[in-house]
């Protein structure tokens, strides 16, 4: 019997993906399957001929969204669409059309927008500190994706410590004039260009519309004004659109994000197709108790129903309370040696927080538990020496003939890089070598029956490609930023006082209901169980509960969702 890629789809899901044409809004919650139902619709669009793969682009906030989703299409037998990140669209239109056009090769691009900040500062005799020019930068940066002018930024008048409004102003006209002088482009630039080549020339905006028919845009509550831009020009006056995204996890405005777009899509196109996927396939009941609480009544927010019944051993969240930041630290690290003690595997373990001066201590903490622990954010796996020469060396051995076989002679060059029967000890560059050889051995481990050494190693250069990662034992540690989009079993989250979330500078209503939209997204990563804390002193400040806790707490602590079990050591001596 013919297998449909709508069979494995439940009813919202499958409404979702049975709708081929026309606007379509997928408002997707956490955990409900959105990446399943874009791919299951462009699957569904190629089968019954709707779609012609060549016509379809698929656009994507970051590469390894992308790579995922070109891997779960082959996975379902369909090739050849497009899916890109915007930046990677836009500039593979801008070097194909770019010639046509302007008669030369497209600009190169900068590869550090900080660098040349600084050169342009030092033309100005200058000496702004690396920290200032990076924040010059991220205001570069939103100014653009805004499509604002630098007449237009300097009405505003958002300043910046370390330099001067009219210093502000000048640098950035300064960098713009260093760019053009050496012909380049920055990445904000690409998306500029690209939209103004669109606009300009109408064989080019012709041609564009001609090779892509069909359009799905994931995590839409993050395009910006220039982003959206860009994507109604690709449009023209076509309105096979599908977009997906979640209001409540818009954490990217201070990066010019706008869920307006998303919020109005239904006003925009009044014969949209508007599907709710509101059932959550990752997390415990309790857990999404916590999650609809914190969001109740916010804009657009979703109220997300577990997908099984809840059971009477499903853990409620935990709120815990301690004297310092380095007590709480060494109570996470308690809890995670006592959740693997139970049986949990490091990498089912992740511990979030608001920002990345706090992972150091928790490092030191887990660290002295003999505890290897990976932080989101740093090298990529698949840029890390020790896995570019284990790739490398397999990649060699492929070509000698050897009668070893395949697991053996994987498992003779990595030991022969360095992989030994035990760990070094945790917290160092030597363990973290250990891990990720060991990661690319379980791969082996784990590749199907009769895999080559040939095709394996073919395998790995896809995965890298792909951004598509091996899970390292590890316990991850990350900003909450860095870990929308992921998910594990157990889920910690440090630092839920005022001050840190929300963090000291969002004072705006809007501020810190981008922090409330942060917290969320920090809840919703756990499936099993989840764990909160906060330190009631940081150096020498005191400081109180989040407010989120209140906010958590007034709909759901009298039902036991969320419960205090570590009162601090000062107060229980003073109840002593």
């Amino acid at each position: 019997m013919e297998v449909s890629a709508l069979d494995a789809l439940d009813e919202r899901q499958r409404e979702a993906a049975s709708v081929l044409r026309g606007p379509v809004a997928v408002l997707a919650g956490a955990g409900t399957g959105k990446t399943r139902v874009i791919t299951h619709r462009i699957a569904h669009g190629v089968d019954t001929g709707a779609y012609s793969p060549q016509r379809v682009m698929a656009v994507t906030f970051t590469a390894k969204a992308a790579g995922e989703l070109r891997g779960r299409l082959r996975a379902l037998g369909v090739g050849g669409v497009a899916a890109r990140t915007f930046h990677a669209a836009a500039l593979k239109q801008l070097n194909f059309f770019w010639p046509t056009v302007a008669g030369d090769s497209a600009p190169s691009l900068i590869d550090n927008k900080v660098r040349m900040l600084g050169q342009a500062a030092d033309a100005m005799r200058l000496r702004p500190s690396t920290a200032t020019l990076r924040d010059i930068a991220a205001e570069i940066e939103w100014r653009k994706v805004s499509m604002l002018s630098i007449e237009q930024y300097a009405e505003l008048e958002r300043p910046i410590s370390g330099i001067r409004p009219e210093q502000l102003i000048e640098l950035q006209s300064a960098y713009e004039a260093l760019k053009d002088e050496r012909r380049q482009l920055d990445f904000e630039d690409v998306l500029l260009a690209c939209a103004g080549m669109l606009e300009a020339e109408s064989r080019v905006a012709a041609a564009v519309h001609e090779q892509y028919r069909h359009f799905t845009v994931d995590e839409f509550q993050d395009v910006s004004p220039l982003q959206n831009r860009l994507l109604e020009l690709w449009l023209g006056d076509r309105r096979d659109i599908c977009v997906v995204g979640d209001a409540s996890q818009t954490i990217y405005s201070f990066a010019g994000a706008q869920q307006r777009y998303l919020l109005e899509f239904e006003r925009r196109f009044s014969d949209a197709t508007v599907v709710r996927l509101e059932t959550n396939y990752r997390s415990k009941a309790p857990i999404l108790t916590a999650a609809n609480a914190l969001m109740r009544g916010r804009p657009g927010a979703l109220a997300l129903a577990p997908a099984e019944a809840p059971v009477g051993d499903d853990e409620p969240p935990t709120v815990t309370a301690y004297d310092s930041e380095t007590d709480e630290a060494a109570g996470i690290a308690d809890a995670i040696v006592r959740r693997i003690a139970s049986g949990a595997a490091p990498s089912d373990i992740a511990v979030l927080y608001r920002a990345h001066a706090q992972s150091a201590v928790l490092q030191q903490a887990l660290a002295a538990r003999g505890i290897a622990t990976s932080v989101l954010g740093g090298t990529r796996f698949f840029d890390m020496p020790e896995v570019r020469q284990a790739v490398l060396a397999l990649r060699g051995a492929a070509v000698a003939p050897t009668d070893a076989g395949f697991l053996p002679t994987v498992r003779d060059v990595l030991r022969g890089l360095g992989l030994t029967d035990e760990p070094p000890q945790a917290g160092g560059a030597q363990r973290d070598g250990w891990e990720a050889r060991r990661a690319i051995l379980r791969l082996a481990e784990e590749a199907p029956t009769g895999t080559t050494l040939r095709v394996f190693a073919d395998e790995l250069m896809a995965r890298a490609k792909d951004q598509h990662e091996p899970t390292l034992q590890t316990v991850t540690l990350s900003t909450l930023h860095a870990a929308k989009g992921l998910e594990w079993p157990h889920v910690l989250l440090a630092g839920w006082a005022e001050g840190s979330l929300p963090i000291s500078y969002a004072t705006s209503f809007e501020n810190i209901d981008e922090e409330r939209r942060l917290a969320y997204v920090g809840i919703t990563r756990a499936a099993r169980t989840l764990a909160v804390s906060w330190a009631r002193s940081a150096g020498r400040g005191e400081r109180s509960a989040s407010r989120f806790l209140a906010e958590i707490g007034t709909t759901a602590r009298g039902t036991g969702i969320l419960r205090d079990v570590a009162p601090s050591a000062r107060r229980a001596a003073r109840q002593g």
